[in-house]
């Protein structure tokens, strides 16, 4: 028998090894951990599935979050269990939740009602430890690069050049901006420094975007943490700290195995925020699911400005696969927030700001065709909103060319999104796979490539660049840094970088004040209005209300 836990009802979870045997995983081809969680031994596997078929993908993206909520991430597992129930191979590939939104705004990430994974508690809070193996890393080249200055400076570090920060999975916005090594010689030379949150690490992204082992030691050493005073990148390789991160970072690499509700499997590693970095799970995952498995089920962050573009343009040219369907997830309610209704009022029926509202799903419709990928809408349905307004929301849909369903995954699991599967098993009816479409060619020039993503997926009409930026990028050109995609590090409240401009924004000035080198990740970084690295907590952090009840943790939502 498994073990008891609570959501709305009771669940009798399978046992993991039901689900381990399901997969056909062999017993020296995965660890456990507990009785509920596993690391399927990703090279062993991938050894012995490399003559296998690829799956197919489907990805999850959704509108613009607003505080109504929009439930992108129990949609996906719905979707899975859908799949899982109906008798298709299938598996479910999620992020893993970072500490600071669990304690500050967000909460847990682990679905929701019927569809949640399990187990939520251990999948919030530490799991296995990844998040803070990636800390340790992150922190071990930060303590070494200041430790190689104070032992004499080598190599000739240029302090007011440093781009590393050091890293904590929370929110703690007094660490943003810090002063280092006071109190005399002996502990180091004094120097600003910078804390960011440890999923905005380049160590989380190339961990993310590495395909093995060998490709995450590589990407180690590639990344740059200074520049010299003679202009020279100075990298974690040329620290000799390479291989110390790569030790850290071992059992880690192997995804995490785990299940929904109804016994689908789940995989859940790594967790790059989508407003800061590239926002999809590792691509170490992705593609073992995509071998054991027909057909995989993955979201993106935050909406598809972000996630879905960044999921094509990054994340799948480093992962070498390419979504066969994409799956954009609404609400009314969150349209009738762009539509101008109040947060107190969204309960009540307005068909007509809800209409008003839908500019923001038609972008992103639009957006997505330029990905040559079809599209459905999944409707999640809340308790508050009337049939009229769900009617009027499909018609938009079909009069903009793509399918919709109403989904009732929370209250109903798979159940639930019984409508949603038949429109992505008619999408995944073909006989050849859709090639990778990006948005742009990487011989383009960065500023080129950035006018592509503004203007085409943001709808601006220009790029403004910060003296600043633009000073960083010929520096990074002239180390020869150059053909890498652009990672956009905006607001994930609006199309724009203004999260106060709601709906469709168009011909704005899209502004860059920074650029970052993620030379390890493969990507340039392009800061975009008032982002922050490290979050800060809200007036009142969810932490408040969690607590325990013996060996029971209480209050993640």
């Amino acid at each position: 028998m498994g073990k008891q836990i609570t959501t709305e009802k009771k669940h009798t979870v399978r046992p993991l090894s039901e689900v381990i045997a399901d997969l056909g995983i062999q017993t020296d081809e995965y660890i456990p951990y507990g009785w509920d969680k596993a690391k399927l031994r990703v090279e062993t596997l991938n050894e012995r599935l490399a003559a296998e078929p690829q799956g197919k993908l489907v990805l999850v993206t959704a509108i613009n979050p607003t505080p109504a909520g929009e439930g992108k991430t129990t949609i996906t597992i719905g979707l899975g269990q859908a799949l899982h129930a109906a008798g298709h191979k299938s598996l479910i590939c999620l992020r893993e939740p970072s500490l600071g939104p669990v304690f500050g705004v967000k909460g847990g990430a682990t679905g929701g009602g019927e569809a949640s994974i399990t187990p939520m508690e251990s999948i919030n809070l530490h799991f296995t430890g990844d998040i803070g193996a990636i800390t340790a890393a992150n922190n071990l080249a930060a303590a070494v690069l200041d430790n190689h200055i104070y032992q004499g400076n080598e190599l000739n570090i240029d302090p007011t050049r440093i781009f590393w920060k050091r890293c904590l999975d929370m929110n703690d916005r007094a660490l943003r901006n810090i002063v280092i090594g006071l109190g005399g010689r002996s502990n180091g030379v004094p120097r600003e420094d910078h804390w960011q949150i440890s999923v905005a690490s380049e160590v989380m992204a190339v961990f993310c975007l590495s395909k093995n082992r060998r490709d995450l030691r590589e990407r180690l050493g590639k990344m740059v943490v200074a520049f010299t005073y003679d202009n020279k990148p100075v990298t974690t390789a040329d620290l000799k700290v390479d291989g110390a991160m790569a030790a850290l970072l071992v059992d880690a690499f192997d995804p995490n195995l785990v299940q929904s509700l109804n016994g689908s499997p789940v995989l859940v590693h790594g967790g790059p925020f989508a407003n800061i970095a590239h926002g999809s799970n590792s691509i170490a995952a992705t593609r073992l699911a995509l071998k054991l498995g027909d057909i995989v089920v993955t979201e993106a962050g935050f909406g598809a400005d972000l996630g879905a573009e960044k999921f094509v343009d990054i994340t799948s040219r480093a992962g070498e696969f390419a979504p066969q369907a994409i799956v954009v997830v609404a609400t009314v309610r969150a349209l009738k927030y762009n539509g101008g209704v109040a947060r107190a009022n969204l309960d009540s029926e307005n068909v007509e700001a809800m209409l008003a509202g839908t500019a923001n799903l038609v972008r992103h419709i639009e957006n997505l065709k330029n990905f040559a990928v079809p599209v459905t809408i999944a409707i999640n349905r809340f308790p508050s909103d009337t049939e009229a307004e769900l009617k009027s929301l499909s018609d938009v849909c079909t009069a903009n060319g793509v399918t919709s369903a109403v989904v009732t995954a929370f209250t109903e699991g798979g159940d639930g999104c019984r409508e949603l599967l038949g429109n992505v098993l008619d999408m995944l009816d073909t006989e050849e796979p859709r090639p990778l479409t990006p948005l742009y060619d990487l011989s383009l020039s960065y500023r080129d490539k950035l006018d592509k993503i503004a203007k085409t997926i943001y709808g601006a009409g220009r790029v403004d660049w910060s003296k600043e930026a633009l000073r960083n990028l010929r520096r990074f050109e002239r180390a020869g840094y150059k053909n890498l995609p652009i990672c956009v590090a905006k607001t994930q409240y609006s199309l724009s970088d203004d999260p106060t401009m709601l709906g469709a924004p168009k011909d704005y000035v899209f502004t860059v004040r920074d650029v970052q080198l993620s030379a390890g990740a493969g990507f340039i970084v392009c800061l975009a209005g008032e982002i922050m690295t490290m979050p800060g907590l809200p007036p009142k952090p969810a932490a408040e209300d969690i607590e325990i009840d013996g060996e029971q943790i209480l209050g993640i939502f």
